[in-house]
């Protein structure tokens, strides 16, 4: 297989030279065929429920699906002396706030 150079004439439309490459022999004709068929275009995957599953706002339903549905059963499941004994310890101990965090100066 050769390798050919083909300058195109902006000034004169309709003018081609083509030379080969290594001989710089110019040539009188030139027939070009394709080597193979090229592929422009991706092909499209088809429609999956897995992708869906898979994406990070599948993955979000998925969670609050479960949070929704699955941690009510749990809390059912809970002994309810230890449920009001889980509430008051969290009401004493109370919603922490930036001033608390905070080292004081003084």
């Amino acid at each position: 297989m050769y390798q050919v150079r083909v300058d195109v004439s902006a000034r004169n439309p309709g003018k081609v030279q083509a030379a080969l490459t290594e001989t710089r022999r110019g040539l009188n004709e030139l027939v070009l065929e394709p080597l193979r068929e090229e592929q422009y275009y991706e092909m499209r995957e088809p429609f999956s429920v897995m992708s869906l599953v898979k994406s990070p706002m599948g993955l979000m339903v998925g969670f609050m699906l479960l949070v929704v549905f699955i941690m009510p059963k749990l809390m059912e499941n809970m002994d309810p002396e230890e449920m009001r004994r889980a509430q008051e310890e969290m009401r004493n101990q109370g919603v922490p706030s930036l001033a608390n965090l905070l080292p004081r100066s003084g």
